[in-house]
């Protein structure tokens, strides 16, 4: 099977399995047979056709079902769209996809043709039903909350919703519990009186009572009760995905069905497995409350488990809660009115007063105050905001009132996107988990290969009643086997860690990074908007600015004629001054060399050195102070007298030199690269002490260090804020995207560092190891606990000690290991970053 077909047709091929339409062109299943490739929308497909070819190529293909065209999507770029093909129905207006089989898609929601999984929009809306997704499998997406039909396990919300949220089935599994545990008490009361005071129980419940008693009292629990994992059992059959619920459904199905034959039809077993004591005389011994006690007990570990992970998005869904629920809009005539958070619409201006909470993301326009950040950047001290600022949806404002210009609204606000990465994150899989998936695909069929082997001993050569030996004992083996810990030691761990690094402002994006980011040990860092603000700034003036602010006054009016960022930097300067500014007239900009004008009746030059001797302002460039290292110098003269100069440089971040420093001493090297100068480069990088750097790069050239990085065998981490870092983020094998910087960068990286400070990738790091060094030690303990478990469960210490393993007992042993797994996972909510 090829999945890439080298000679792409322009026309629809039939799937000769199932009927369906697919697109050659970016097929993704393809076989040849006899010298002709034939095309197929699934592996299923593909293997049942290589199985017995002759009989789907003499029969009629079936039609594809209504509005049902499958196509492979590989992409924006190799996105097909069904109103693209020639006779396909025109599905644009709401189309939609398996998140399981890319290469369906239909034209009205339903089942997926292939595989079952329910289709969703292939654009989702910012919409408010809540999808539920497997924690072990992403692909799997459901409307509603169920069972993986892959591996069986809960199905958990895939988006967080900013009001209060009932688990469905966190309440199902609770009801079934609590009930089963009534039923479940006296059933283990029976047994327990049965060991230490058979005779006068015995002699209340006479006869064939006390059987038909324990199956009156099981039958609830054990077909009600687990009535859930019966259906994982099955399905794990039906797909040939063994798994815990595998175990489970067979070792008590096993202990029931044995038990309900024995209390119903006892005279079919042989005379030596009927006790022959008091009054059950006739009857072979029946394991009710074993059956009972292990269906309480993974009712209880479902239970557990389903809190914990309601507990993982706790923190996330507190931040949704603090987004106010109304905003204060400005009309065109100046009224103001308040409206609904979802009526605001981008350049909208909103009023926000002392004390009120952001209602989207946007400009401050008029007005100052200091807004408190700490929920989006962890930031515990106030930021200072003025004209001009950016200002967060969801923060808090402080003293001050001003009014704003709204930029992002909705799913589209910083603080929609970072539950969306959170969301996506804690669904991915790191690759770690293939270890876990590789065990466990084959640790099942091994267990019940140990169940079976384990039956026959006991049957064969063990001590008498035999038959009752070898069914508890493989029992036992199925159920202490559960691979539950095993499965959960991986998404339970990254699912943590992801939300404590989202509440430290680290926003994972996938786990892969999560994962690679504790073997980083190259860094390769942009300048301008990582290492420095991304904003020129004016750093130094002359004498004579600071003893007569008029004269900054004129620089500055001149200035906000252009558009050059260094105009905007002395602008900012004079207006942080609170200096009025006026307009400028016969405003004159001259390539190269500076702007010209009139400003309140004063002649203005503002620019270099040789332009201020083509003026007359300098008789020789000599008389100008040393240049502030790494700055650009502008030179002021007024009515044709030089005044002084003013140093416009982009300004170090001030956590940048502590970040370095400590990054350096857990042994990264450090490379920066930028598309500045070389002067300016060589500047900032003797500051920072960066002894590796290279200047004026292209976005090009910054994807080939990369690759030279890596080609000599470097991990390396590129930390960038630009859309010209986007290639380079995407190349390296952990990208660090700045928050405060372009989308494009956001989007090629696999880390985002909300508050855009360099000193958050140590707390990733830090993340990255802890939740790594968690997920080692779940997965330690779920082989050591199997490795453990499952021959003692069988048996091995019988001969030596007398010890047998009772199915009640590996039950209780099964449903703590996998409490086990998740309190440790747990314990990554309070890691110090």
């Amino acid at each position: 099977m090829s999945t890439h077909p080298t000679n792409p047709a322009s026309t629809l091929e039939r799937d000769l399995v199932c009927g369906m339409n697919v697109n050659p062109a970016n097929a993704k299943y393809v076989h040849r047979h006899h010298g002709r490739n034939y095309y197929f929308c699934c592996a299923p497909c593909v293997e049942k056709f290589k199985a017995d070819p002759a009989k789907y190529l003499t029969q009629k293909a079936p039609a594809p079902a209504d509005g049902v065209v499958m196509l492979v999507r590989t992409g924006a770029k190799g996105d097909t769209r069904d109103s693209d093909l020639p006779g396909t129905p025109n599905v644009q207006a709401t189309a939609y996809v398996c998140p399981m089989c890319s290469e369906v898609r239909v034209s009205k929601p339903g089942a997926c043709p292939s595989c079952g999984m329910a289709l969703e929009p292939d654009v989702p809306a910012a919409a408010t039903r809540i999808e539920y997704t497997c924690p072990m499998h992403p692909e799997i997406v459901r409307d509603a909350p169920g069972s993986c039909p892959i591996c069986g396990m809960a199905l958990e919300p895939r988006t967080v919703a900013a009001g209060p949220e009932e688990n469905l089935e966190l309440r199902d599994m609770t009801r079934r519990f609590w009930i089963s545990v009534a039923l479940t008490a006296p059933l283990m009361a029976i047994a327990m009186a049965a060991m230490f005071w058979a005779m006068p129980l015995h002699g209340i419940l006479a006869g064939a009572a006390l059987p038909w008693l324990e199956l009156a009292l099981a039958t609830p629990v054990v077909l009600w009760g687990g009535w859930p994992f019966f259906q994982r059992f099955w399905t794990s059959l039906v797909n040939r995905s063994p798994n815990m619920f595998t175990l489970i459904g067979m070792g008590t199905g096993v202990a029931y069905g044995y038990s309900l034959i024995a209390t119903v039809a006892p005279k079919i077993f042989p005379q030596s497995l009927r006790t022959g004591s008091g009054n059950m005389s006739g009857y072979p011994d029946v394991y009710f409350e074993a059956a009972a006690a292990i269906t309480t007990l993974v009712l209880l570990g479902q239970v557990m488990e389903l809190r914990a992970r309601s507990r993982t998005s706790a923190a996330i869904r507190a931040l949704l809660n603090l987004s106010p629920q109304t905003a204060r809009l400005i009309d065109a005539a100046g009224n103001e009115k308040e409206i609904r958070l979802e009526q605001v619409k981008p350049r909208d201006r909103l009023r926000v007063r002392p004390g009120e909470k952001i209602p989207v993301d946007g400009v401050l326009l008029d007005g100052r105050s200091s807004i408190d950040e700490s929920m989006i950047t962890g930031e515990s001290l106030p930021v200072e905001k003025s004209p001009g600022s950016k200002v967060i949806g969801a923060t808090i404002n402080g003293t001050g009132s001003f009014v704003m210009r709204a930029e992002r609204v909705g799913s589209e606000t910083l603080l929609a996107r970072i539950v969306q990465l959170v969301g996506q994150a804690q669904r991915s899989r790191a690759p770690i988990q293939h270890l876990a998936d590789r065990v466990a695909k084959w640790f099942v069929p091994i267990v019940v290969a140990v169940a079976v082997v384990t039956f026959l001993a006991w049957l064969l050569v063990g001590p008498q009643p035999r038959f009752a030996h070898a069914l508890v004992n493989a029992v036992a083996v199925l159920i202490i086997a559960c691979p539950c810990a095993l499965g959960l030691a991986t998404p339970m761990a990254i699912m943590v860690g992801v939300g404590r690094g989202a509440r430290a402002g680290v926003l994972i994006k996938n786990a892969e990074a999560l994962e690679i980011l504790e073997k980083v040990e190259t860094l390769v860092v942009d300048k301008t908007g990582t290492l420095t603000e991304g904003k020129p700034q004016v750093v130094g003036m002359s004498q004579a600015f600071g003893e007569n602010p008029e004269l900054l006054r004129l620089a500055a009016s001149l200035e906000r004629a252009s558009e050059h960022p260094l105009s905007a930097a002395v602008v900012d300067a004079a207006l942080s001054r609170d200096l009025r500014l006026s307009e400028p007239q016969e405003f004159r900009s001259l390539t190269g060399k500076g702007i010209t004008g009139t400003v309140n009746g004063k002649k203005v030059v503002v620019g270099t050195p040789a332009l201020m001797m083509e003026v007359g302002a300098l008789q020789k460039p000599a008389v100008l102070p040393a240049a502030t290292p790494g700055s650009t110098t502008l030179c002021v003269a007024i009515d044709g007298s030089y005044v002084g100069t003013l140093a416009v440089a982009d300004r170090l971040k001030q956590s940048t030199p502590e970040a370095l420093r400590n990054l350096k001493a857990q042994g990264i090297r450090i490379v920066m690269l930028t598309g500045d100068n070389r002067a300016t480069a060589a500047a900032i990088a003797e500051k920072l002490g960066i002894e590796e750097f290279e200047a004026e790069v292209l976005p090009e050239r910054k994807l080939e260090i990369i690759r030279k990085l890596q080609g000599q065998g470097r991990v390396v981490a590129m930390a960038g804020d630009g859309i010209n870092d986007a290639p380079a983020l995407a190349q390296a094998d952990v990208g660090i995207a700045m928050g405060t910087g372009t989308d494009i960068a956001m989007e090629s990286g696999g880390i985002t560092l909300v508050k855009g400070d360099l000193s958050a990738i140590l707390r990733a790091r830090n993340l990255s190891q802890a939740t790594m060094r968690n997920i080692r030690q779940n997965l330690f303990f779920a082989f050591v606990y199997n490795a453990v478990g499952v021959p003692i469960a069988a048996g091995v210490l019988y001969p030596f000690f007398g010890v047998l393993l009772s199915p009640i007992f590996a039950a209780a042993a099964m449903s703590f290991s996998s409490v086990s797994v998740i309190t440790n996972a747990l314990r990554l909510r309070d890691a110090k970053l």
